[in-house]
């Protein structure tokens, strides 16, 4: 029996019994396979994929959906990966087609690379804005932060939950409850008994990834790195939302370095929701 096309295979939801071959098509497209953060996705979100009759995944995508369970008012797109060698023959689009299909009228959001944005854009998705990655080991700030911040507690969660939807735009409660587990270090900025900002660091191959980092303002925001930056040895990596200009400045000033640059795309609404203005770095690109 002849060898069905790739482009002909049927697409199902992953599981976690897929983590190794999803961490495969990750090294085979050139990125780190970055184990902990797919159990993260297909423990949150849900993952499509499309199975090799020779072993292994042709294809592979998740999608997390926030609000309500039944009708969720967002939902994220990542880690979009076709096989490099099954490249070039229009299975991304058909998975692509696949999931935005199956999202029904919920509206969408990914952060695209310059080669993925062409065929976002053939889909419908418009461009909103645009992340700056940087990493690099972080040199402590000589100034002293006037914003206290301390380790997260089980008691802070409600206040974590009722700031991140707030500033989010949609309840995240099925991801944000699994920060403890997921992260190693989860931390909060303070102002009167007040919670104002909240970030996480947690372990990607040989970085912390810092994400996602909601803070009041910007000084805020400067106050939850350094702390996250010295309980650490390794070196930062995050993602910024390019209109925080003075953060960039001041995290390369720093020692983090610019790496990459994504293009925030969205497809059924105008933009976001939310707080931009307190949104500084996602959880990861990959689930927003």
């Amino acid at each position: 029996m002849p060898t069905p096309s790739p482009a002909a295979l049927p697409i199902r939801r992953l599981t976690h019994r897929d983590l190794t071959a999803c961490a495969d098509l990750s090294e085979d497209r050139g990125w780190p396979r970055e184990e902990h953060k797919w159990v993260l996705l297909l423990s949150a979100g849900k993952g499509y994929g499309i199975d090799d009759p020779d072993g292994g995944l042709v294809a592979a995508c998740v999608v997390t959906s926030y609000g309500p369970y039944d009708r969720p008012d967002l939902g994220a797109i990542g880690m979009v990966l076709v096989a490099e060698r099954h490249a070039r023959q229009g299975i991304g689009r058909r998975l692509m087609r696949h999931v935005v299909s199956a999202m029904g009228t919920t509206p969408l959001t990914l952060h695209a690379t310059p080669v993925g944005r062409p065929l976002y854009e053939e889909l419908g998705f418009k461009a909103t804005g645009r992340a700056e990655m940087v990493c690099g080991p972080f040199t402590p700030d000589a100034s002293t932060p006037v914003i206290g911040t301390r380790a997260a507690t089980a008691e802070d969660l409600p206040r974590i939950l009722r700031l991140d939807e707030e500033v989010f735009g949609s309840d995240r409660t099925h991801v944000i409850t699994r920060l403890p587990a997921f992260a190693d270090q989860l931390r909060v900025a303070e102002d009167s008994g007040r919670i104002v900002g909240y970030a996480a660091a947690w372990p990607n191959m040989t970085t912390h990834v810092v994400g996602p980092l909601i803070a009041r303002d910007t000084e805020t925001a400067k106050a939850l790195l350094s702390s996250l930056a010295a309980h650490t040895d390794r070196p930062l990596r995050t993602d910024i939302d390019v209109r925080h200009e003075e953060l960039l400045a001041w995290v390369k000033a720093r020692g983090l370095e610019s790496v990459f640059f994504n293009t925030v795309m969205t497809y059924g609404i105008g933009e976001l929701p939310g707080d931009w203005t307190r949104r500084f770095a996602p959880l990861t690109v990959a689930a927003g």
